[in-house]
């Protein structure tokens, strides 16, 4: 291989991390040198944001070394990390809300007066030399909770550059930012790049990794598969090392596809959001929607469900218009939902299995008496069907696992006869047991007619469970896969 004309400050080697049942990483090595751009790439839990964890001081490995700046460390902590020149722009942003954009930007670095004291003035006026750095605009004096996604994602980019950064690492920084902010920072990294610093940039879109050049290495389910120059790999040999093999269309379920009551979608549009959206479900159908973080899937359910305003666009089901101007109007309708954040949106936590699963049949058959035994009934029946293992309908949701959980979710939808049912992320943060028990509900539910539009960011899961799957990419949705086209590897491809 290609060697580089330069210094090497960084070397992790036979890097090992384990939680139960789980090998996150297995004996990983990494280096980077000054004034270079390292990539790492690798499909949904390959590893990579375990690896950068670790550098950052957020996780301790189990094993290896890191060799940094010619001194040998076992691990480091977050602190450390920091005094070391390591500055991480991580995947999530986390600010306090209540505190201004200059205090989170120099929350590590607050700036004080000659007496000792904190001095907003200076924290304001350094953070204004940081945004000018990075040629980009927020105001010192705003609270970061009134800033939008991609403001937020500015502020994690200027709060990096606080401190000295010798190396730094980006975790899918561009996501949900516009294709103006992206080119920004693709210059802050080329600037700070030719001032010595080392970048460690993690991405799906491999679109970036071969704008920003320089090495790259694949994860694989917690394994090193190769490191290379970028300019010696193309975008098909990166696909296939990260999936690990081509993958094939397997025949699904014989199901009774109807044209009868359709769903379609028709024209579905938001500034700067989601743009025409359009496509058709047939009964009985499961229509996946792929692509990465930003490129408006959950935005787009959220709309359907009526939960976000959308500036045009339609839901025709059977010819009747169903659209919806509130999620009660989705739901009166025969429309459900399954969020991605289950805990917070789908379940109260604090609440019994009987009283998740009926509220969503309360909501859409409101009625003056509540009729306590029917509800009882109803929901031991629902808890059964779908094999949700508790002792009783009584038990409090919070102490059940996350797979019974997500069917708690599911039979609420089920209870109260959605026709159309939305999941998003309906596997996340469950074991393989219980997605193999969620996969077979929805095959069940689909030979019944139900219709299922589902978003997964695991492309192996919504190859496997969809008759059909769109791909969105830039907020439209610019290829729908049908029969043998259906593969993790088309899904892939499509959505970078």
């Amino acid at each position: 291989m290609e060697q580089l004309d330069k210094k090497k400050i960084l070397s992790m080697t036979g890097i090992c991390k384990s939680y139960p049942g789980v090998r996150a990483l297995d004996n990983v090595d990494f280096d980077l040198y000054a004034g270079e751009t390292h990539c790492l790439v690798g499909k949904n839990g390959s590893g990579k944001s375990t690896l950068i964890e670790i550098l950052a001081g957020s996780i301790r490995a189990d094993k290896g070394k890191i060799e940094l700046f010619e001194k040998t460390y076992d691990s480091f902590t977050p602190a450390e990390s920091l005094a070391q020149g390591i500055g991480t722009i991580h995947q999530v942003d986390h600010f306090i809300e209540e505190m201004t954009v200059a205090e989170n930007v120099l929350i590590d670095n607050l700036q004080t007066n000659k007496g000792g004291f904190f001095s907003f003035n200076k924290c304001s006026s350094f953070a204004k030399e940081i945004f000018k750095f990075i040629d980009v605009y927020i105001d010192p004096k705003r609270i970061v909770a009134t800033l939008s996604p991609v403001e937020r994602k500015i502020l994690s980019i200027a709060r990096a550059f606080s401190q000295e950064v010798k190396i730094l690492i980006l975790d899918e920084p561009t996501a949900s930012l516009d294709k103006e902010v992206e080119d920004k920072l693709f210059k802050v990294i080329n600037n700070v790049k030719e001032k010595g610093v080392g970048i460690i940039y993690i991405s799906h879109n491999l679109n970036e990794i071969f704008k920003l050049k320089g090495r790259v290495t694949i994860l694989r389910d917690g394994k090193k598969v190769s490191t290379d120059f970028v300019k010696d790999i193309d975008r098909d040999t990166l696909i296939t090392r990260m999936i690990g093999a081509k993958t094939i269309w397997f025949g699904k379920k014989e199901k009774n596809i109807s044209n009868e009551d359709k769903l379609e979608i028709k024209n579905y549009s938001s500034k700067n959001v989601v743009e025409n959206i359009s496509f058709e479900v047939k009964k009985g159908e499961v229509f996946g929607i792929g692509g990465l973080v930003g490129s408006g899937r959950t935005e787009l359910l959220r709309m359907l469900f009526g939960a976000d305003k959308k500036d045009s666009g339609g839901i025709f089901y059977g010819g009747k218009d169903i659209t919806p101007k509130s999620p009660v109007e989705a739901i009166k309708n025969g429309v459900g939902l399954l969020t991605e954040d289950r805990k917070s949106d789908g379940l109260i936590m604090e609440m019994p299995i009987c009283t998740n699963i009926s509220l969503v049949d309360l909501v859409k058959n409101s009625n003056f008496f509540l009729r306590l035994k029917k509800e009882r009934k109803d929901t031991e029946e629902m808890t059964a069907k779908l094999n949700i293992k508790a002792p009783s309908v009584e038990k409090i949701v919070k102490f059940l696992s996350g797979g019974n959980q997500q069917k708690v979710v599911l039979a609420k939808w089920l209870l109260a006869e959605s026709k159309i049912i939305m999941l998003d992320e309906p596997t996340i943060g469950i074991d393989i047991g219980a997605k193999e028990e969620i996969y077979e509900l929805i095959n069940n539910l689909a030979e019944r007619g139900k219709i299922f539009i589902i978003i997964s960011s695991d492309n192996q899961e919504l190859a496997n469970i969809s008759d059909r799957v769109g791909i969105m990419k830039d907020k439209s949705m610019i290829k729908i896969l049908e029969g043998n086209e259906v593969t993790e590897e088309n899904i892939l491809k499509y959505s970078l």
